[in-house]
């Protein structure tokens, strides 16, 4: 096993952005820091609704809402498919809340992962005409390739609507409607929508037919703006690119949570993480909510999740997002034991040999590969892929990729290249999952090792941590951190991180594993945490870390996050 230090370097930024950023009222760090982001100009930081791309600029979104339209009016039976992350969980959500306000008659059905696999399958398919009986069955964030199922529907006598967000194949389905904006001939600008995005826009589009179809002259018209906390978990959560559009529908439905207006099951999940909703961040939709929704969908059936999205009542709600919790907490126990177990195979190989890592237990749980690929490529900065049985002598694996290597592309070669190997696999540049025979492991991790080494350079494999570079000690106050705590980051618009050399003046393990540090620099001291971390630091240390606002018994204080760590030169 082999673990090379990180190269440390610091985001250029140019410095007549930064002057006009700066001028136009932003606090000197902000600016620095949008500026190397690559903000041109204060409205690209502007959060209102007003500022979002047209939903008619949205491939199909005005031939989908005639046709959602029609059946309303017709009575006709609409069934959601969803997806078992939190991604497909809110955007089933939006679509069963949005649909019962303009008055159709929509039911959903998630495909529980461990039977029935990703997507619309025509397996899927059967259950619903077998259980639900639709007229029309909807996809939300999957459906792009589902070709078989698309055509099973047909058979049965059922039209589909997809909406979904992933790249797609060579073929599409013979769908009744696709809105996705990764689709060939759409120009919508913001290629980077959740599928909770796209499934928000469909609901826009179909809203403007209904009005004007006059259909809201006895009625309210619904306010879809209330599902904006639901849009905003979707699209933190499915990790895509907090592009201006996304940075728009993120702001806008944190601002609701901060205003005590969030739906009552995003409530209560920020009340089992021990979070406050009123101080909401995309730290807590990333790491607190985000995880609890998806544990549902990885250890159980994400429908679980779904109830506790849609449920008004606080006590239902709570009830569930306990259950949610519990479930998270089963998942890290769960993936703990699978780390380990990796870390100990990884102990036996040389892993800077090697371009890419391929992983499989017979012991392990399907439901939470793609988090352990997660870590492992964290941990080794390769490409990863770790691979679970899904039974009938097959293997299912998720893998996860460094940046410059497109995960869904590579795949796409490897079977191009090697005819068969591949049973089925879709995905993302970031992240994508496969389907091979128990027995082609070896050969696939040949496959994939091959195709990587031809796709990365040696720079790519190097890791690098990338910093917005010193803070001078005295801009290091709770005013920034407060400031740097409401913005949107995430995906494409990291969070600012600082790197500086510190004198550790004390150290002390809490909770049994974090240090908790007190640090001076420039004649100031500073309180810092060391998350799982419990043996001592040396008395000079270059750490990069995070402002942030520590709260103790009403108090809040500074509190640097130190997300790296090295003895200083």
């Amino acid at each position: 096993m082999n673990m090379s230090t990180p190269k440390i370097i610091c985001r250029a930024f140019p410095q007549n952005l930064f002057e006009a950023l700066h001028s136009d009222g932003l606090h000197p760090v902000l600016a620095r820091v949008f500026a190397a982001r690559g903000i041109q100009s204060p409205m690209q930081l502007k959060s209102e609704l007003s500022s979002l791309v047209p939903f008619d600029r949205l491939k199909n979104s005005a031939q989908m809402a005639q046709i959602l339209a029609d059946a309303i009016a017709a009575k006709k039976r609409l069934l959601i498919i969803a997806d078992y992350d939190a991604d497909g969980a809110t955007a089933c959500a939006v679509g069963m809340r949005a649909l019962r306000e303009f008055g159709a008659l929509v039911d959903y059905l998630v495909p529980n992962r461990f039977e029935y696999g990703y997507g619309l399958t025509p397996e899927i398919v059967q259950l619903a005409a077998r259980t639900k009986r639709p007229d029309i069955l909807i996809t939300v964030d999957n459906g792009i390739a589902a070709v078989e199922g698309v055509a099973e529907a047909s058979r049965l006598g059922m039209a589909t609507l997809v909406t979904d967000h992933h790249l797609p194949g060579a073929e599409l389905p013979q769908a009744a409607c696709i809105v996705n904006p990764n689709q060939p001939g759409c120009e919508f600008p913001s290629k980077n929508l959740a599928g909770v995005g796209v499934m928000f826009y469909v609901m826009l589009a179909l809203r403007a037919e209904l009005r004007a179809r006059r259909a809201f002259e006895d009625r309210a018209e619904p306010n879809l703006s209330r599902l904006l906390d639901l849009v905003a978990l979707g699209t933190v959560a499915d990790v895509v690119k907090l592009d201006h559009n996304n940075r728009i529908l993120v702001s806008q439905g944190m601002k609701r949570m901060r205003e005590g207006k969030a739906q009552a099951g995003i409530q209560a999940l920020f009340r089992a993480a021990g979070r406050d909703p009123l101080r909401a961040s995309t730290y807590d939709l990333a790491f607190m909510l985000g995880p609890r929704l998806n544990a549902a969908g990885r250890l159980d059936d994400m429908s679980l999740g779904i109830e506790c999205l849609l449920s008004d009542s606080e006590e239902s709600a709570s009830a569930m997002a306990r259950q949610l919790d519990a479930l998270n907490r089963e998942r890290r126990d769960i993936e703990a034991g699978m780390q380990q177990e990796a870390l100990a195979v990884l102990e036996r190989i040389e892993v800077h040999d090697s371009v890419s890592l391929c992983l499989f237990d017979p012991e392990w749980h399907p439901g939470v590969v793609g988090l352990l690929a997660s870590r492992i490529k964290d941990k080794f900065h390769r490409p990863v892929f770790a691979f679970a049985p899904a039974g009938d002598d097959e293997i299912k694996g998720s893998g996860r990729a460094i940046p410059g290597l497109h995960l869904r592309d590579a795949l796409d070669l490897i079977a191009k290249h090697y005819p068969g190997l591949i049973l089925k696999f879709g995905g993302h540049a970031a992240a994508a999952g496969l389907t091979i025979r128990r027995d082609d492991f070896e050969r696939f991790s040949l496959a994939l090792e091959e195709t990587t080494a031809t796709l990365v350079s040696p720079s790519d494999l190097e890791r690098v941590i990338e910093t917005d570079g010193a803070l001078a000690a005295a801009d290091m106050q709770i005013e920034l951190a407060r400031l740097l705590e409401k913005e949107v980051w995430g995906q494409g618009f990291p969070h600012p991180s600082f790197n500086s050399d510190f004198t550790v003046e004390n150290q002390r393990v809490v909770g049994e594993k974090h240090l908790k540090l007190r640090l001076s620099l420039s004649g100031r001291a500073f309180d810092a945490m060391l998350f799982f971390h419990s043996n001592p630091l040396p008395e000079r240390i270059l750490a990069v870390y995070r402002l942030a606002v520590n709260e103790y018994n009403g108090a809040q204080s500074l509190q640097l996050n130190i997300e790296h760590w090295q003895p200083a030169a």
